[in-house]
């Protein structure tokens, strides 16, 4: 019984985080775009390829598995929106990144450093595990706050829409992290 419920736990988060993920829309991307949308995927690009980089690190490094359940699960959803968000820049003639100094007069973009995550990919088991989730969440709320810049300010609507979307999944994600880092007793 408890192997079925863990089972029916790693699927549904799975199916959680993962179902967020929609295809880029078929067809060319929307013409319509302002400055938000231009930032929002900038910032987004660089802010999913870090998020990508500390995921890949649970396969390994994790001892349990609903936690490497949860991050391959973010995983492919992060991938996809990484790719559609590139199409989006190239099709507006924007390059992919900008100079985070550009961004510093609109909240920036809180990155994770690359120290933090080479101490984390030194780690495996709990110690990692407590490390991977308190990075995480921080990381996916600031994903939460550049999304809710773009549902404030911008106009493209595959942009628009993967905010709203980025807003929902990654506040279900923290929650669920939260729970892994705080089992009840």
């Amino acid at each position: 019984m408890q192997r079925f419920l863990f089972l029916l736990a790693a699927l549904l988060l799975a199916g959680c985080a993962a179902a967020p993920a929609q295809p880029a829309p078929a067809g060319p991307p929307s013409p319509v775009f302002n400055d938000t949308d231009v930032m929002f995927s900038q910032m987004m690009v660089a802010h999913h390829a870090q998020a990508l980089e500390m995921l890949r690190l649970a396969e390994t490094r994790a001892a349990r598995e609903d936690i490497r359940t949860l991050a391959a699960a973010i995983d492919v959803t992060e991938a996809d929106e990484l790719k559609t968000m590139q199409v989006w820049l190239q099709s507006w003639n924007r390059p992919a990144s900008a100079d985070p100094a550009a961004h510093a007069g609109h909240g920036g973009a809180h990155d994770t450093s690359p120290a933090d995550i080479t101490t984390l990919a030194a780690k495996s088991g709990a110690a990692f595990e407590e490390d991977f989730l308190n990075m995480l969440v921080a990381h996916q709320h600031n994903a939460i706050e550049i999304a809710r810049m773009e549902t404030a300010t911008g106009v493209n609507p595959g942009a628009l829409d993967l905010a709203k979307r980025i807003d929902r999944s990654r506040t279900a994600e923290i929650q669920q992290m939260l729970r892994y880092l705080d089992p009840p007793a």
